[in-house]
């Protein structure tokens, strides 16, 4: 982007929005030095759609009235047996005026039966036990233990679990605050899912003068984003006997001690016994020694989230190192000793150019060993296009099939892993072009592990904007790409366009498959949906039959999207186009309507993440 096309966007932004982007410029300034120009934009853009107006969306979809107080309070006497939810709640030396406000959240909770659970780590302040001792004696409900002896959190919260009655534990800072409606959403979730186990909600950021912010809207059950980040908490859920069977919190893991206490108990619970709630029920109170701000406020913390997940890799026997990377963690698998062989597929059409740089770039950059290339010619008549495969075809690794039939792209994929040496498929589009080199070692470790479908990458457009990030349902109708056009250097919503995670579908562009679960499923379906869409109901069929499609960003390729298919809206393509719709819609409609990777609070209008007016949740 050119000076002149820069100061043009700014100026544009300017006068359209004026102190509402002058608000918002230190943020993107901030953006800027990380993303550039394009970055900046698009982070202004985003900022300043009145979709993302957060303050404007609390007062509309996330303030009681009475009458919602009513009706809650109704459905909570109608309940046959509501169980006692007992709050975890560490202290040490917090701010007095924080500690009571944190307490008198759990105080005003609509939801009265709860038990709150306050162990004291020696707190130096005399002012705090005035505070606790107060409480305690003023409500029955809560419970207060003083340690004389300073242990750190974990051990803190091990005492505040000796109090516990109830069969489950909510885990609250002694700074945060519940919204008044939180514990009745966490029971209703209950009632609703006796065999739950494990129960989060959505949270957001609170600050000194009580403006809310940076909500954290989230999919329901996500075990390669939870183990990217920790999604879970907060609010977090749980079974007390679970957690006691696990053996409550481990001291030496401070600062991740609740995400390491939540993979120990997920490692005994089916993933349908982990429950997600998607409201904001927690607010993170931000100031500068809270890790809301900042991880860097408790640089202790990453190191011990490193161990927490390593050793949970120990535990389930899975061969992998995770380390920290700023904005999450990045798990790396390690690949068996004997390389499987990868076949890589490639349809075309002529297309000389892309697939010399196709090729050659898979050829220059991949360092993953052993790999076989198959091109399906799907009828070229080019002449310098036909003598270049033929030329490939003599190499020991390269084959050549030639398929006339009318272009199918799914029946053409189908032929070639039919065909297909390797144990591995890669299904890549004669447009990809290679950058990272560990791209293909970085799929297929994934897709080797249990439980996993399909593998997508990070693909960009040549101008370095986003083209993939997963696919979410429902976007468009029915499905887009996440992120899309965000601008490199960006991590996206939450992080998510820059950690591992599973997503209902990724594209077939670039896509890692072991060939027996392909095969399993039926692989693309060349029946129904011949060009468009067919690598969405693949995957949708993946997670039907049991495995998980998961993204990676560090495995990142070039898109020259479309280069070589033509218009899908040109008239003799728009009836095949929107069968493949129609077929897609009726066939997947509940999936569609309510992806779990993404959020029924995010908006179906655009792909940034933005809110979603009004929210697709259980209104009262």
């Amino acid at each position: 982007m050119n000076l002149i096309t820069r100061l043009t966007h700014l100026i544009r932004l300017g006068v359209q929005h004026g102190p509402r982007m002058a608000a918002k410029l230190p943020q993107a300034w901030r953006v800027y030095r990380k993303a550039g120009w394009q970055g900046m934009v698009w982070e202004l853009r985003r900022r300043m759609r009145k979709t993302n107006d957060y303050a404007n969306w609390v007062v509309t979809y996330d303030t009681l009235t009475a009458e919602t107080r009513t009706a809650i309070t109704q459905r909570v006497a109608a309940m046959p047996a509501p169980p006692l939810i007992s709050i975890l709640m560490p202290t040490y030396n917090p701010n007095p005026v924080h500690l009571r406000a944190a307490i008198e959240s759990v105080r005003a909770q609509l939801y009265p039966h709860w038990e709150l659970c306050i162990a004291d780590d020696a707190s130096t302040a005399a002012e705090v036990r005035s505070i606790l001792e107060f409480y305690r004696d003023s409500d029955p409900r809560i419970k207060v233990v003083f340690r004389p002896k300073n242990g750190h959190i974990s051990s803190a919260s091990n005492s505040a679990l000796e109090l516990v009655t109830g069969p489950w534990i909510a885990l609250m800072d002694h700074d945060d605050l519940l919204p008044e409606h939180a514990l009745f959403w966490m029971v209703d979730r209950i009632a609703k899912h006796p065999d739950a186990r494990l129960i989060y909600s959505d949270e957001d950021k609170i600050d000194e003068s009580g403006q809310r912010s940076d909500p954290y809207f989230k999919p329901d059950w996500n075990i390669d984003l939870f183990r990217s980040q920790n999604m879970f908490s907060h609010l977090g859920v749980l079974s007390a006997e679970l957690v006691r069977s696990v053996g409550g919190f481990r001291a030496g893991l401070e600062g991740s001690q609740d995400w390491d206490l939540v993979m120990r108990c997920m490692e005994h619970v089916d993933a349908s016994q982990v429950q997600h709630v998607p409201r904001v029920l927690y607010h993170w109170r931000v100031h500068a020694e809270s890790t809301a701000r900042s991880m860097n406020a408790k640089p202790y913390a990453a190191i011990a989230g490193e161990r927490a997940l390593n050793e949970h890799y120990q535990r389930i026997g899975v061969k992998a190192v995770a380390e920290y990377q700023q904005f999450g963690y990045r798990t790396r698998y390690v690949l068996p000793d004997e390389l499987p062989l990868v076949s890589i597929i490639i349809p075309t059409r002529n297309g000389l150019d892309l697939m010399r740089q196709c090729i050659q770039s898979i050829d220059k950059k991949t360092t993953y060993g052993r790999y076989e290339i198959i091109i399906v010619d799907n009828g070229s008549d080019d002449p310098a296009a036909l003598a270049y495969f033929a030329n490939l075809a003599e190499r020991a690794n390269v084959r050549v099939l030639r398929d006339e039939r009318p272009f199918n792209y799914s029946a053409l994929n189908n032929a070639a892993v039919a065909a297909a040496r390797g144990d591995v498929i890669a299904l890549v589009n004669n447009d990809i072009e290679v950058m990272s080199p560990d791209w293909l070692s970085e799929m297929v470790s994934i897709a080797l592990q249990p439980g996993v479908g399909a593998v997508g990458a990070r693909l960009w457009y040549p101008g370095m904007a986003l083209q993939h990030g997963g696919v979410v349902l429902g976007l468009g109708g029915l499905a887009c790409h996440a992120h899309k056009d965000l601008p490199r250097g960006l991590n996206g919503y939450a992080g998510r366009a820059a950690l591992i995670q599973s997503f209902s579908a990724v594209t077939a562009a670039c896509l890692v498959v072991r060939k027996a679960v392909y095969q399993q499923v039926g692989g693309l379906d060349e029946l129904h949906l011949t060009v468009a869409f067919n690598d969405v109901d693949f995957c949708l069929r993946l997670r039907e039959a049991g495995y998980r499609n998961v993204w990676t960003p560090y495995a990142e390729l070039l898109h020259h999207e479309s280069a070589t298919r033509g218009d899908d809206m040109a008239p003799d393509k728009r009836k095949r186009f929107e069968r493949e719709i129609a077929y897609m819609k009726s066939r997947w409609a509940d999936v569609i309507a309510n992806d779990p990777a993404y959020s029924p609070n995010l908006t179906l209008d655009a792909e940034d993440f933005s809110y979603a007016w009004p929210p697709r949740v259980e209104r009262i």
